[in-house]
């Protein structure tokens, strides 16, 4: 365990970030695109994605942990704490750069993610209405979930929404 078992391990993260990234633009250009159906196949390789970035991150924990005993700083400290209490040489700023990059990352993993959610919420408002206004009688629900008017004919659904 050391410096350079650390810096392997977050390259490895930066890596599973980036293609987190990647994933997550991924799933951007199929709601953009009304591509609704591989949307569930894009939103499973992102958690796909998330649960090896979990696991990296555990094993990050474990070997900031080692390296810091090793520096004598304490075992709980964080990678940027870590990088202050660098001795002198590279590590310092090798560590700051795998810091910085992933904090860069970090940020755009973000803002993807609330973009997708905007367009997740406007697909399923969008449904939502199209469905309330496909039924002229269209009422209130009771308390059993039935919408009391009464059912007549059959109706047609366009099935890419």
């Amino acid at each position: 365990m050391g410096a350079n078992e650390l810096s392997a391990l977050l390259w490895r993260e930066r890596e599973l970030l980036e293609l987190l990234v990647f994933k997550l633009d991924e799933e951007q250009l199929l709601l953009s695109a009304g591509r609704s159906r591989w949307v569930q196949h894009a939103t499973r390789e992102v958690e796909q994605v998330l649960e090896l970035v979990r696991e990296a991150g555990l094993g990050r924990s474990v070997e900031v942990a080692a390296v810091a005993v090793e520096w004598g700083t304490p075992q709980d400290a964080t990678l940027r704490e870590l990088v202050e209490q660098a001795p002198p040489g590279p590590w310092s700023d090798i560590f700051s750069a795998h810091l910085a990059a992933m904090t860069d990352l970090i940020g755009q993993i973000r803002n993807l993610r609330d973009v997708n959610e905007q367009f997740l919420r406007s697909a399923a408002r969008y449904t939502q209405e199209s469905l309330a206004g496909a039924d002229a009688q269209a009422t209130t629900y009771d308390s059993r979930g039935a919408s009391g008017a009464p059912t007549t004919g059959a109706r047609l659904f366009d099935q890419s929404l």
